[in-house]
């Protein structure tokens, strides 16, 4: 699936604290789309803030007016955030196969009025009658007599 961006909106983000931090204006894609990720920032974004991302140990670090300004992310949320995106990939690709099935597949209904149009079992040579319950002999199945012992 494929989601296209709704426009644009230029917000102010700051990272650091009150002693330290850098404030810049970045452009956003608005999308209307569930996900796991409220933003994602991309390399023109680190680059106007000249930051320096480490995926291994989910750190982000930028000059401030103060002395380097390092943002920690959390690896348990992280993970939560992947499983969250997975569950809804996996939803939306169901979703879509489901809809390309449907679209191809006609639909089939019973006639409640109707005698079912399933062929009537035939019996052949090849077949012997075996009771199943022996209380009461009414009760038997058609099994082939070609089955080995086994």
């Amino acid at each position: 699936m494929k989601a296209y961006p709704a426009g644009n909106i230029d917000l102010p983000v700051t990272f650091g604290n009150r002693a330290n931090y850098c404030t810049e204006i970045l452009t956003f894609k608005v999308v209307d789309w569930k996900g796991a990720y409220h933003a994602i920032l991309e390399r023109p974004a680190y680059a106007k803030f000249m930051a320096m991302p480490n995926y291994t140990y989910l750190k982000l670090k930028l000059p401030g007016p103060n002395g380097a300004i390092t943002v920690s992310g959390s690896f348990e949320q992280a993970y939560v955030s992947s499983r969250e995106c997975f569950n809804l990939a996996t939803t939306a690709a169901n979703s879509t196969e489901l809809d390309q099935l449907r679209a191809v597949t006609p639909e089939c209904r019973l006639d409640p009025g109707k005698p079912s149009q399933a062929p009537a079992f035939i019996s052949t040579d090849e077949t012997k009658s075996v009771v199943v319950n022996e209380a009461d002999s009414t009760k038997t199945v058609r099994v082939s007599s070609q089955l080995s012992v086994k």
